[in-house]
């Protein structure tokens, strides 16, 4: 049974920093592409970012570069999303991606900016 279980969100003061992961299981997701998404209230679900399978070419949105890296372990079939500096703007329910074609999503992690 394919999964991809993501934990790590949460409230949090503006400025600080959370750090999402998402376990995968069911394939590996070291053949993959993964990737991170995220939906506010209201919004579209937009691409966060994205690595390769080796790890390198980080993709990121704009809004979000120099803020937060995307990171794997292979060796735990793990994606994380290390947040820095978070914004109320970056309030939204957070959604790992991967697999053929991006054909996996997990159940989203709530993250909540907020003083």
């Amino acid at each position: 049974q394919v999964q991809l279980v993501e934990s790590g969100g949460g409230l949090v003061q503006p400025g600080g920093s959370l750090r999402l992961s998402c376990a995968a299981s069911g394939f590996t997701a070291s053949y993959y592409v993964m990737s991170w998404y995220r939906q506010a209230p209201g919004k579209e679900r937009e691409l966060v970012a994205r690595i390769l399978r080796t790890g390198g070419g980080g993709t990121y949105l704009d809004f979000v570069k120099g803020r937060f890296t995307i990171s794997r372990d292979n060796a735990k079939n793990t994606v994380y999303l290390q947040m820095n500096n978070l914004n109320p703007e970056d309030t939204a329910a957070y959604y790992c991606n991967g697999g053929p074609g991006g054909a996996f999503w997990g159940q989203g992690t709530q993250v909540t900016v907020s003083s």
